[in-house]
């Protein structure tokens, strides 16, 4: 083997570094920071949020397209550059708009609420009223604070089949006269009465009659303890016609009187419901069947020297 056949080839390669990767990682790790400020944006948004709101918003996720679903033009129609038929998450439907009087109306929710435990608190306090706790029902309604005084066995509100008002009644009834009147709610009252009817039903005096007049007495005896007589919007009996206990139509808690601390919307709507009288002597012209006003009757003319 010649000498040239013997000779080793040596190939050098260079190393190469490896190259620039970039700044991929930049553009990541900004779309992470921006994804955690908006969570944390939307975690201090709910924190700071009714519950009014939340319960908008929660609904509004339910069903985000109930309004394209629905139909109406607000869904397409809207200026606003958030689609979806309006501003305010906590609508129902695009064409509707949000109440103005939310935060009053937050605010007379809260204050039946704080009455409540105001009277929740005074009977505990009071020794004369903690004995009547089982007698008193105190809970929120979408009317109001309902205050329901119910009858027992061993202790009825008033004499047997009467009206009359026993002692511990209208030692209740004096007690909190006083705390419904520094409310600016107005109240109503209503009387019930079991399903035992009376001999002669309603030919004569009926549960219908008892529980009127039951519901005038403790009426009476709120404004003996010192609340405005102005406070009471309606005073009305209703019989047997809502039970309590409904299983046992005759049972005691049946009877009983309810006293409504009305809340600004119910307050409005009752009263919204009574129309302002017509004025004296305004009355609406008489109409032939075409329509047209009937003329006037012509008065006859009395003779001269007759007496009227």
């Amino acid at each position: 083997m010649s000498e040239a056949e013997r000779r080793i080839i040596i190939i050098k390669r260079p190393i190469r570094a490896a190259g620039h990767h970039g700044g991929a990682w930049k553009i990541a790790f900004a779309d992470f920071m921006t994804a955690m400020f908006a969570f944390f944006l939307v975690m201090w948004l709910l924190s700071s949020s009714s519950p009014k709101q939340l319960a908008g918003i929660a609904e509004h996720f339910k069903m985000p397209l109930k309004v394209a679903l629905a139909g109406g033009p607000a869904a397409s129609n809207n200026t606003s550059v958030i689609p979806g038929g309006g501003a305010d998450p906590s609508r129902p439907a695009g064409d509707a708009s949000a109440p103005e009087g939310d935060t009053s109306s937050d605010a007379d929710g809260k204050r039946l609420e704080d009455l409540k435990e105001r009277l929740d608190a005074m009977i505990e306090a009071s020794p004369v009223l903690k004995q009547f706790r089982p007698q008193l029902l105190i809970d929120i309604t979408p009317e109001g604070l309902r205050i329901q005084i119910v009858d027992s066995n061993n202790r009825p509100m008033f004499d047997r089949s009467s009206a009359v008002v026993v002692s511990y009644m209208r030692t209740i009834l004096s007690e909190i006269g006083p705390v419904l009147n520094a409310q600016p709610n107005k109240i109503t009252l209503s009387g019930h009465t079991d399903a035992t009817q009376y001999a002669q039903g309603d030919k004569s005096y009926s549960n219908w009659e008892l529980s009127s007049d039951r519901a005038n007495a403790s009426r009476r005896e709120l404004v003996g303890g010192g609340m405005e007589e102005g406070k009471v919007l309606r005073v009305m009996g209703v019989a047997s016609s809502m039970h309590l206990n409904r299983e046992d139509p005759y049972a005691a808690t049946n009877r009983r009187i309810s006293i409504v601390v009305l809340n600004q919307q119910t307050q409005a709507q009752i009263e919204g419901n009574n129309p302002a009288p017509a004025k004296a002597g305004s009355k609406p012209p008489a109409t032939q069947p075409g329509g047209a006003a009937k003329p006037a009757p012509k008065l006859p003319i009395e003779p001269a020297g007759a007496k009227i």
